[in-house]
């Protein structure tokens, strides 16, 4: 599944490397140096996804994910060098989809890309000619409408990010079951390798600023303790 893809990496040699595995996969690959020249080209190009590096000269990584973040939905795949853990959840605080950390095998890269542009197609919305579209589901107060992308309550919506709406739509699908962080990685967002399950943790976390009347006291998406979340109607 080709698509168009900004790689945001200060350091020359990676940037290549990036360029040429992506190219290789038939990706149309774009590239940029600096957080400035990020915003320029992924405003004009309007990429299907973006690789961005956290530390970049003139802005920093981190910066340019909350800009994109204010005015687009493209799924973000953050590049750190940072082991803090601090450092990771911010970039998923900012809005990133998820990150991986330096030094990474190309090969786990490349098949979370792969699983982030599938995501990316499937928010789209968009119905294949004969294809039954997915049903709404109505649970208490919420709405959720899979062909729209749409959720609301009492008929005023509630903006998600494409994660969000991809994770609360599984979860409302499958109300009662308990999911591991690892499950929801593999089934929400594609990953066919382990990924890192803080990635889980902070979107559930905006699903319950975003949808629950006191996210403090959760009455949708609850915590198993010791296991993972599910959804309660």
């Amino acid at each position: 599944m080709a698509g168009r893809i900004l790689v945001v990496e200060d350091d020359q040699t990676l940037r290549e490397v990036l360029k040429y595995n992506l190219s290789k996969e038939g990706h149309e690959v774009l590239t940029a140096e600096d957080g400035i020249q990020a915003l320029e080209r992924a405003r004009s190009h309007k990429p299907d996804l973006v690789i961005l590096d956290i530390m970049l000269p003139r802005l920093s990584g981190d910066e340019v994910c909350r800009i994109l973040r204010a005015e687009t939905t493209v799924p973000i795949m953050m590049l750190t060098a940072k082991t803090d853990e601090v450092d990771k959840v911010v970039a998923l605080e900012l809005g990133a989809d998820d990150y991986v950390t330096k030094p990474f095998s190309m090969r786990e890269l490349l098949a979370r890309i792969r699983a982030m542009l599938r995501r990316g197609d499937m928010a789209k919305g968009e119905i294949i000619a004969g294809e039954t579209p997915p049903p709404p589901i109505k649970i208490a107060d919420l709405d959720i409408d899979p062909s729209r992308r749409v959720v609301s309550r009492r008929g005023l919506n509630i903006d998600l990010t494409r994660m969000e709406f991809a994770l609360l739509e599984f979860l409302a699908r499958n109300r009662g079951q308990v999911f591991t962080r690892d499950r929801l990685l593999e089934r929400v967002w594609g990953y066919d390798y382990a990924g890192d399950t803080r990635t889980v943790d902070v979107h559930i976390r905006w699903l319950r600023q975003k949808i629950e009347i006191d996210p403090a006291h959760p009455r949708h998406i609850l915590t198993v303790r010791g296991v993972g979340y599910k959804f309660e109607a």
